[in-house]
């Protein structure tokens, strides 16, 4: 890895090493501490599922049964450590590969399929999980998360003390969406209004076929200070430390204390989407390098060396995989195509005169098709 520059590892929060060895660190120690082996294994477990639910999705769309497909393979820790640290309160703006969130968030992972099937806007109820729709357009949802924060703030529901009450915001990009500018008026407006918000920046390395090196001279953490928004670089492929540092974020967002640019310094261990060919791009070294880095591995390792990793455990969760990948596969082959005028459903939250004028004009023309063909067949 480079010594300077936006990949370098300096500064990196880091609780377990590759190896799964515990690192202690006297600021983040005291907010893991009630972590108990069994919260480990609840880690563990969410992750394996996730992968699982990412590779048969995966497999799907080469299958013709999905229109494309972002996967989150090796971003799981980050994913899955920043989600576990949410209230209930709390709400999420997602990109569109934080399947890992919406699963810690208690979403059925088959409803995120809905878009990607092409049948629907998003797939579930936003307030039934306080996890937004999936947003395509690189780094416009920042600004939705922003404007979010500031309504939690105006609404009396930060710094009163009450742990039901106080809420927080998160939102997830990539590293390329950091060059985008609403990103940036993302930082403006948070800082300047002292936001509760997280802003959680998974840097995969690549944008698209785009390395970060081609999109920052120094950190990305490091464009936190400018704006006067406080950073922090965590490791994250190690999900303790991905949950300790989103845990102290989100507290003080909640208490508060204003915005937090967090950067989890991770790997997009598959292509960028399933229409994406990484090998056209970067080495079989660099991916054998991330490979041994995996965040699974790196927490059943821990897991191992601790004895708190029953096989029995093992054996429950590979079943549980192996369930949920029937699940996906069964759930997806019965979708069923909705009516073509769903298309016009929940644009707006209150009637639209221009979407409803375009609803009636295109019943009109599908119902012209449908006479075409009756009248044919009569002659």
């Amino acid at each position: 890895m480079s010594p300077n520059g936006p990949l370098t590892d300096d500064g990196l929060v880091q609780l377990l090493t590759p190896t799964g060895a515990r690192v202690h660190d006297t600021t983040y120690d005291p907010l893991v501490a009630h972590v108990t082996p069994e919260d480990l294994r609840g880690m563990y477990r969410d992750m394996v599922l996730v992968r699982r639910f990412d590779s048969e999705a995966t497999a799907l769309q080469r299958q013709g049964e999905l229109g494309l497909w972002a996967q989150s393979l090796g971003q799981e820790a980050a994913q899955v450590g920043s989600g576990r640290a949410l209230r209930p309160q709390d709400y999420v703006f997602p990109s569109y590969r934080e399947h890992g969130v919406a699963h810690v968030r208690g979403l059925d992972l088959t409803d995120i399929l809905r878009q990607f099937r092409g049948i629907d806007h998003g797939g579930w109820d936003t307030e039934a999980h306080n996890f937004h729709l999936y947003t395509l357009v690189i780094g416009s949802h920042t600004l939705h998360a922003t404007g979010y924060a500031m309504g939690v703030q105006r609404d009396g529901a930060v710094g009163t003390g009450d742990p039901e009450r106080d809420t927080a915001v998160v939102t997830y990009f990539g590293d390329g969406a950091t060059a985008q500018g609403d990103v940036n008026e993302a930082l403006v407006f948070a800082a300047v209004n002292n936001a509760p918000l997280v802003l959680f920046c998974q840097n995969n390395q690549w944008a698209i076929s785009e390395p970060t090196t081609h999109q920052a001279r120094v950190p990305i953490a490091d464009r936190g200070k400018g704006f006067g928004v406080p950073s922090v670089r965590v490791d994250g492929n190690d999900v303790l430390a991905s949950y300790a540092v989103t845990l102290q974020a989100l507290e003080r967002a909640r208490s508060g204390g204003g915005p937090t640019l967090v950067e989890a310094f991770t790997y997009r261990m598959g292509a960028h989407t399933t229409s994406d060919d990484p090998t056209r791009y970067r080495s079989a070294a660099e991916e054998e390098y991330w490979r041994q880095r995996d965040p699974i591995d790196r927490l059943r390792l821990h897991l191992t060396a601790i004895d708190e990793l029953p096989q029995e455990f093992l054996d429950e969760v590979d079943a549980e995989a192996a369930a949920l990948g029937e699940h996906v596969r069964r759930t997806v082959h019965g979708f069923t195509a909705p009516p073509t005028s769903s298309m016009f459903e929940h644009v707006y939250s209150t009637p639209h005169a221009v979407v409803d004028a375009e609803r009636a004009w295109f019943e009109g023309y599908e119902a012209s098709f449908v006479t075409g063909a009756a009248e044919g067949s009569a002659r």
